[in-house]
């Protein structure tokens, strides 16, 4: 309804002559949580920041202007100006981005920003999609990094991994699972709770902050504190609107870009808060000793050839953290 009243807003315009209302829209894609959701922490320091400078930034709830799906078709046809959404999507345009996922391939975060900033790949990235109408303005991380989450089987060590069925978001994670010796079941997100009750999926994998955020601590039982990888999430642009910019505007939208990535990456660079909340809701926090984090990373190798990544990617991608 609100994305109707603002297109019909907009053709009013075009038909009387006058300017289309200068919003930015920014399509978020989580609660407004700024203690827990990094990539809601990116968003609205960034429309902060657009707002404090004369720019009429505009945030939406999690999916009231659409889908992942919708939003990126919306994001590269001009008609949604910024949206929080998921590497997946963006990776339908270049799976370049799909490199920021692969498990236990980066050692931290700040080795994974070198491999974007320093290295280039985030404009390797924008290569693939701005002629596609969609510019990735940062790569967001959604929380600390992924962790594996289970209800009956406590994992630490890389063998408790055996036979334990999975929620699995595509079939990257499928295969991630295989290679660890356990099991993945695609399941969407609306429908996790449910799965993991009924016992269709005995776990997930995600930062620590997303079954406080979700209302999932009742079923879930332990958080092994693996690190496999950020769990990322992009902040896309449509090409339109950014090519459409003042000079200005665009100074400001690249200081907004700084202040929020600043922003996201302060909040996730603590675990200790998060991981009390998780022991204070009843869930049994594992630390994972370093020989069997290396079990996990050295399973993970042979992921990163199946990655749906354009030729010359990976070897990108290695080059770009100096391997």
């Amino acid at each position: 309804m609100k994305l109707m009243q603002i297109l019909t807003a907009s053709a009013v315009a075009v038909t009387l002559g006058l300017p289309a209302v200068a919003e930015v829209k920014i399509a978020l894609d989580s609660p407004p949580d700024l203690e827990k959701s990094g990539t809601y922490m990116w968003a609205h320091t960034f429309a902060e920041h657009l707002k404090a400078n004369g720019m009429d930034a505009v945030e939406y709830e999690r999916n009231s202007l659409g889908e992942e799906a919708e939003r990126l078709d919306q994001a590269s046809q001009g008609l949604l100006e910024v949206s929080m959404s998921d590497a997946k999507s963006a990776g339908t345009l270049d799976g370049t981005i799909f490199g920021a996922s692969m498990p236990y391939f980066f050692d931290d975060i700040e080795q994974l920003d070198k491999a974007l900033y320093e290295g280039g790949m985030l404009d390797k990235i924008n290569e693939g999609t701005t002629p596609k109408g969609v510019r990735i303005l940062d790569v967001v991380m959604t929380g600390t990094p992924s962790g594996i989450f289970t209800i009956e089987v406590p994992i630490r060590t890389f063998d408790d991994m055996k036979g334990v069925r999975m929620r699995a978001l595509d079939e990257v994670q499928i295969n991630t699972f295989e290679n660890w010796g356990s099991k993945g079941t695609i399941v969407s997100w609306s429908e996790v709770p449910n799965a993991l009750q009924t016992g269709v999926a005995g776990g997930y994998i995600n930062p620590a902050f997303v079954p406080l955020t979700y209302g999932h601590t009742a079923f879930i039982n332990y958080f092994t504190n693996a690190q496999m990888n950020a769990s990322v999430r992009v902040a896309i642009a449509s090409e339109d609107w950014y090519q459409g910019l003042s000079e200005e505007e665009r100074k400001v939208v690249h200081e907004a870009v700084a202040k929020a990535n600043k922003a996201n990456r302060d909040l996730v660079s603590d675990d200790s808060a998060v991981l009390r909340q998780l022991e204070e809701a009843g869930i049994e926090v594992i630390e994972l000793p370093d020989e069997e984090r290396a079990k996990f990373r050295e399973a993970s190798r042979p992921i990163y050839e199946t990655m749906d990544m354009p030729e010359g990617a990976l070897e990108a991608w290695n080059a770009a953290v100096g391997r």
